[in-house]
């Protein structure tokens, strides 16, 4: 009557540990440092791998410049280049702590997740 209780406490332990290799991921995509730049180095975004922005490095020549205009074409780009830094970062670590598991569709989702394809 109950055949299916001995399965479902290993799926209950699976998900468990699963949880915490979750959270050990978070703690090292937040300890990661990937950095965006853009204008040749003019701009330079420091990121963790969460995508969260920690620091912003703008050249001293291009602030004495006072180019108000370069300035705001930079930084976006600075900006995209670190977040598609950091999604790369994540896709890549969450293959790699979903590697063996055999779910259909985690690819497709992973790569939803990211906002790519592939």
């Amino acid at each position: 009557m109950f055949k299916g209780i001995g399965n479902l406490g290993s799926l209950w332990k699976s998900a468990q540990e699963m949880t915490g290799k979750m959270q050990e991921l978070q703690d090292q995509l937040r300890a990661a440092r990937i950095t965006g730049s853009a204008g040749g180095g003019m701009v330079e975004i420091e990121a963790n791998g969460l995508g969260e922005v920690l620091r912003v490095r703008l050249d001293p020549a291009l602030v004495a410049a006072g180019d108000r205009d370069m300035l705001e074409d930079l930084l976006p780009a600075a900006c995209n280049q670190v977040q598609a830094k950091a999604r790369d970062l994540y896709r890549t670590s969450m293959q790699s702590l979903t590697e063996g598991l055999n779910l259909p569709g985690l690819s497709e989702a992973l790569a939803q997740l990211t906002g790519r394809q592939g």
